[in-house]
């Protein structure tokens, strides 16, 4: 992850795990958005055109994600990773960086 200057620009590689599918992988290189700080390349005018107003968190989205794991918990579909054997929904999430 870069400094706020980038936007918190998230850097991953090397996944590992049993999630089935690396949803982080897909917001490799994009910035943080918030509601305040679009920086999505998403766009629905009805929802400003920003992830994090669409799912009530900021978050680095690339139209939007395919992991929401600090989303408002409205309905089962906004705490979630999606092609998670048995499911999408998540009961909680816990997540380690490690800053380079």
């Amino acid at each position: 992850m870069l400094s706020e200057q980038t936007n918190y620009t998230l850097n991953v590689s090397g996944y590992s795990g049993n999630a089935g599918y690396d949803a982080f992988g897909y917001v490799n290189g994009m910035m943080f958005t918030t509601y305040d700080r679009d920086s999505d390349p998403w766009l629905s005018s009805n929802y400003t055109n920003n992830c994090a107003v669409y799912y009530s968190a900021g978050f680095w989205y690339n139209g939007c994600a395919y992991c929401r794991v600090n989303s408002a918990r409205s309905s089962t579909d906004d705490f979630a990773w999606n092609n998670l054997p048995g499911g999408r929904e998540l009961q909680s999430s816990r997540m380690w960086l490690t800053c380079l």
